[in-house]
């Protein structure tokens, strides 16, 4: 015979009732968590989407003005000039001797030159000589979100991303 408090324990009672229970989940259940996942993956491909943009421009100003500060470092390493050459037709830029970097498709670029204003087209140069000073104008590159423009310093060399 089995005592009577095995009989009437509430952890029984709740173990045989949610057993009847679990036969599974209703439709609209199973719909609303369908909702809600699809949701959540569309607001994060969006947000996957703008971020992929942005990273690809940030990482073009970046590879842009780290090339200038090579070439200057270059130029004082072996005492000659050295010269990072943008090409605007091609949208590719290089140092002297130097693998080619392509510019991407969604950015715009222009360059301010002091003596020849905004040039748009062709092939300009920036000159890094041995005592560290950079000859050239200011890159000026956009996107629809975004302005950046790369400021070579003629004496002192830095490079100035604003």
């Amino acid at each position: 015979m089995k005592p009577a408090s095995r009989l009437f324990s509430p952890f029984l009672y709740r173990q045989r009732r949610f057993r009847t229970w679990s036969h599974g989940f209703t439709l609209l259940e199973v719909i609303i968590v369908m909702m809600l996942i699809t949701l959540v993956i569309g607001m994060s491909t969006v947000f996957f989407a703008n971020t992929l943009t942005s990273s690809t421009f940030n990482t073009t100003v970046r590879d842009m003005s780290s090339s200038i500060r090579y070439a200057r470092s270059l130029a004082q390493i072996h005492g000659e000039r050295k010269t990072v050459t943008i090409d605007l037709d091609a949208r590719t830029f290089s140092i002297q001797g130097k693998d080619v970097r392509e510019i991407p498709s969604d950015m715009n670029i222009k360059i301010i030159d002091p003596l020849y204003g905004e040039i748009f087209e062709g092939k300009y140069q920036f000159t890094a000589n041995a005592l560290g000073g950079v000859q050239g104008g200011t890159i000026v590159l956009w996107n629809e979100r975004k302005t950046v423009s790369i400021q070579p310093d003629p004496v002192v060399g830095s490079v100035v991303v604003k």
